[in-house]
C-alpha cells in the first residue's frame, strides 16, 4: 500500500538515509500517482541529495496536483534556491505566501532567497577619481586655474566636461584630449605633464583603503548551499487530522441538509467532505442517497460504483461495500422498465449480500426477484394463445398423451395465471401419471381461483381418494356438492369414500390394508394431534375400561368426529 511506502521513506528521511527515502517515495508514487504529498516528500529528498534539478521537477508536479497547498511552494522554492534560480525561488516563496500569509518556513525561504539574489547582483566598478566631478566645485576649480579658464570660452570643451559630470566613466572617451587631462590635473590638484614631460605619478584610485575596500566588497560572496526544508511529519499529520475533522463537520451539515429535504445543500455538503477527506466512502454513500430521492438514479450509481472502487483501495468496511451496492441495486429498481431490467439489480443485491448478509438487502432482492416474475408474466401474458394451448392439451389427454397435455396446459398457464380450467385439467393429468402431490397442488390451486368450479373438488377429492385420505376426500366432496348439490361426479366420489370409511369401521380390512393404513395415518399431522389430544386419550382409555363412561362420550359430536377419523386410519377398530 502506498501509505505503508510512505511511512518507510519519511522513516529513511529522518534517519537521513535520503536515497533510500527517494526509493520508498518513488514506490509509493507507483501505487498512488496523484498524491502531492510524495511528491513533496521526494522532492524534499532528492534536494538534501543536492539533486535539485529532480527536486525541482518533484516540486513543480506537487503545486500542479495541489495548487492551494502552500508546502508546494517551499519545495519549489527550495528547489531553485539550490540551482542557483534566486529569483525564481523569491517568486515561488511569495505565492505560497499570497495563500498562506502567516507560514514562517515560507518567510525564512524568501528571506534567504531575497538575500542571495542581492548579494549575486553585478555591483558597478568605483569611479577611480571619486566625485572630483560632482557639483559646482568642479566649476570653481577650473575658473580658477588660468589654463582651464580659457578652456571654458570654448563650448566644445563645456560640452565634453558636462558629459563627464553627468557620467564620470565617460572620461576614458575623453582622455586623449590635452584640456581634460589639464581640468583633471587641476581638480586632482596634481600636475599633469605633457606627452614630450616626465609623466607624474598619478595614484590609482584602486591604491587607497576606501577603493580597496570598495572592491573587496564588489566581489561575490560564496553563497550557502540551501538546506531542504524538512518533512514535517507531525505537521502533516495535524494538518490531515484537520482535514477530517473538517470533513465530519461538513458531512452532519449534509445529514441536517437531508432531513430538511434540502436536497442540493446536502449534496454541497457531502462533496465538499469528500475533497477535504477521500478516505471516508460514507461521503459518497450518503450523497448517492440524495441523488436516489432527487431520482437522479445515473447519479446515484456512478457515487456507489465510486465508493466501492475507493472502499476496495483503502480496504474499507465490508458493511460499507455492502451499503453502496444495495443503494445502487435500489436505483436499478427504480430504472427497471421490464423484466430484463431487473437483471442488473438482482445481480448487484446478491453482489451486497456476499459481503454482508443484510437483512434489509435480502428483503430488496426478494422483492425485485419477485417484481421480475411479476412483470415477465404480464409481458407474456396472452388470453388468447393460452386458450389454444389449454384446447392442445385437451386434444393430448383425450389421445392418453398425458406428459404432452401438461407440456401444453402449462404453457397456458405460463399464458394465463388465472385460468382455474388449465390447472383442473392438467391436476387430471398429473392423477393419470401417478403425480399425486402435483395433482392435489394444482386441484387445489384451481379451487383457489374459483371456489364455485365443482370440478377443481373432484379433481381433490380424487387425488385424496387415491392417496387413500379417505376421510379428506370424503370432506372435499362433501365441500363440493354444496355448489352443486346434484353434481353425479361428487356423489359418486362421495359414495366410495363412505364404502371404505365403513369397511374400516366394520373391521373387514385384510392385515396388509390395515397396516397399510396405520403406518398413512402415522405420518398425517391430524391423525398425530388427535392422538395426542389427553381428552381423546381418555376417551380412548374409557372405550376398553369403562364402558358407562364411553357412552357418555357418543353424545359429543367433536369426539364422534375424531374417533371416526381414527377408525377410518385403522388406528382404532370397533368390534
Amino acid at each position: 500500500m502506498a501509505d505503508e511506502a510512505k511511512a518507510k521513506g519519511n522513516a529513511a528521511f529522518s534517519a537521513g538515509d535520503f536515497s533510500a527515502a527517494v526509493r520508498h517515495f518513488s514506490d509509493a508514487i507507483q501505487l498512488a500517482p496523484t498524491n502531492h504529498v510524495l511528491y513533496s516528500n521526494r522532492s524534499a529528498s532528492y534536494a538534501s541529495l543536492h539533486r535539485y534539478s529532480e527536486a525541482l521537477v518533484d516540486a513543480e508536479k506537487t503545486v500542479e496536483l495541489k495548487p492551494d497547498w502552500p508546502k508546494g511552494y517551499g519545495r519549489l522554492g527550495a528547489a531553485h534556491l539550490g540551482l542557483g534560480e534566486h529569483e525564481a525561488a523569491v517568486t515561488a516563496y511569495k505565492k505560497g505566501l499570497e495563500i498562506d500569509p502567516s507560514n514562517e518556513a515560507l518567510k525564512s525561504g524568501l528571506t534567504d532567497a531575497q538575500s542571495a539574489a542581492s548579494r549575486s547582483r553585478p555591483v558597478p566598478p568605483p569611479n577611480p577619481f571619486g566625485n572630483v566631478f560632482s557639483g559646482p566645485e568642479m566649476w570653481a576649480k577650473l575658473t580658477a586655474d588660468p589654463t582651464t579658464r580659457a578652456f571654458l570660452q570654448q563650448p566644445d570643451f563645456l560640452n565634453i566636461m558636462q558629459d563627464i559630470q553627468r557620467n564620470p566613466n565617460s572620461i576614458n572617451m575623453h582622455l586623449k584630449d590635452q584640456r581634460v587631462m589639464a581640468a583633471l590635473g587641476v581638480l586632482l590638484n596634481l600636475k599633469l605633464h605633457n606627452p614630450g614631460e616626465e609623466k607624474a605619478d598619478v595614484p590609482e584610485a584602486s591604491s587607497s583603503p576606501a577603493e580597496r575596500k570598495r572592491s573587496a566588497e564588489a566581489e561575490p560572496m560564496k553563497e550557502p548551499e540551501p538546506e531542504p526544508e524538512p518533512m514535517e511529519a507531525v505537521e502533516e499529520e495535524k494538518e490531515a487530522k484537520e482535514k477530517k475533522l473538517q470533513a465530519q463537520k461538513e458531512k452532519e451539515a449534509g445529514n441536517a441538509a437531508y432531513k430538511k429535504k434540502d436536497f442540493e445543500k446536502a449534496i454541497n455538503h457531502y462533496t465538499k467532505a469528500f475533497e477535504l477527506d477521500d478516505e471516508d466512502i460514507s461521503f459518497l454513500t450518503n450523497r448517492a442517497a440524495v441523488y436516489l430521492e432527487m431520482g437522479k438514479y445515473e447519479d446515484c450509481i456512478k457515487d456507489c460504483d465510486k465508493a466501492v472502487e475507493r472502499g476496495r483501495e483503502l480496504r474499507s468496511d465490508f458493511k460499507m461495500i455492502a451499503r453502496a451496492l444495495t443503494r445502487k441495486g435500489t436505483a436499478y429498481v427504480k430504472l427497471a422498465k421490464c423484466s430484463k431490467d431487473y437483471d442488473l439489480a438482482i445481480e448487484t443485491f446478491q453482489k451486497a449480500l456476499t459481503e454482508h448478509r443484510n437483512p434489509d438487502t435480502l428483503k430488496k432482492l426478494n422483492d425485485a426477484e419477485k417484481a421480475k416474475k411479476d412483470l415477465e408474466q404480464q409481458e407474456y401474458f396472452d388470453p388468447k394463445i393460452a386458450d389454444e394451448e389449454r384446447e392442445k392439451g385437451n386434444e393430448f389427454f383425450k389421445q392418453q398423451r398425458y406428459p404432452e397435455a401438461v407440456k401444453h396446459y402449462t404453457e397456458s398457464l405460463r399464458r394465463n395465471p388465472k385460468d382455474a380450467k388449465a390447472y383442473s385439467n392438467r391436476a387430471a393429468c398429473y392423477t393419470k401419471l401417478g403425480a399425486l402431490p402435483e395433482g392435489l397442488k394444482d386441484a387445489e390451486k384451481c379451487i383457489e381461483l374459483d371456489p364455485t368450479f365443482v370440478k377443481g373438488y373432484t379433481r381433490k377429492g380424487a387425488v385424496q381418494f387415491f392417496m387413500k385420505e379417505y376421510e379428506k376426500a370424503l370432506e372435499t366432496y362433501q365441500e363440493g356438492l354444496k355448489h352443486d348439490p346434484k353434481n353425479q361426479e361428487l356423489l359418486d366420489g362421495m359414495r366410495r369414500c363412505v364404502e371404505q370409511v365403513n369397511k374400516a369401521s366394520r373391521g373387514d380390512l385384510t392385515p396388509e390394508e390395515l397396516k397399510e393404513r396405520q403406518a398413512k395415518a402415522m405420518h398425517d399431522p391430524e391423525i398425530q394431534n388427535i392422538l395426542t389430544d389427553p381428552v381423546m386419550r381418555q376417551v380412548l382409555t374409557d372405550f376398553q375400561e369403562n364402558p358407562k363412561a364411553a357412552q357418555e362420550h357418543t353424545k359429543n359430536p367433536m369426539v364422534m368426529n375424531k374417533l371416526q377419523k381414527l377408525i377410518s386410519a385403522g388406528i382404532v377398530q370397533m368390534r
